[in-house]
């Protein structure tokens, strides 16, 4: 009997973080190159093997923005399917405290620059990276704050 390993392979999405930054009634966002388009998107990657969704969080926020950056709060958790790329995303959004911005950093491949806008000026662009952009910062706006805790680290 010849055994197909694809039968035993198992789906996964891809686990990324996200860091809501208010400031003012501005938020954070950086214009980055993606797939040959120039969007706009929170600070967001994916989680590195051993590491916490709060040190990646953390560590994302300050190579795209040249912030530091330390959660505070669960803001949502969503899944999202990219139809560019047909990859399933869990991402998780945090909001908390920046300080000591770096400008002197180099800003991660593919980021252009680090931006604050408001969340009107937000809902006008037309390339954002994804639904999840507007959709997080208005979870953000409704109050939607969850205690780290929900997510312990084994």
């Amino acid at each position: 009997m010849e055994i197909n390993p694809s039968e035993f392979e198992i789906w996964t999405p891809h686990v990324t973080v996200a860091a809501i930054i208010e400031d003012k009634g501005r938020f954070l966002l950086v214009e980055e190159e993606a797939d040959g388009l120039v969007v706009f998107n929170q600070p967001a990657g994916h989680v590195d093997e051993e590491e916490t969704v709060f040190e990646a969080v953390a560590r994302e926020t300050l190579e795209e923005s040249a912030w530091h950056f330390t959660p505070e709060f669960i803001v949502s958790i969503n899944q999202y399917t990219s139809p560019a790329n047909n990859i399933s995303y869990l991402r998780i959004n945090f909001s908390g405290q920046h300080y000591d911005h770096r400008p002197d950093l180099p800003l991660d491949t593919g980021i252009l620059r680090a931006i604050w806008l408001s969340r009107e000026e937000i809902n006008y662009l037309d390339n954002l990276r994804s639904p999840l952009v507007l959709h997080s910062i208005d979870a953000y706006i409704a109050n939607n704050r969850y205690p780290l805790s929900l997510i312990t680290q084994l």
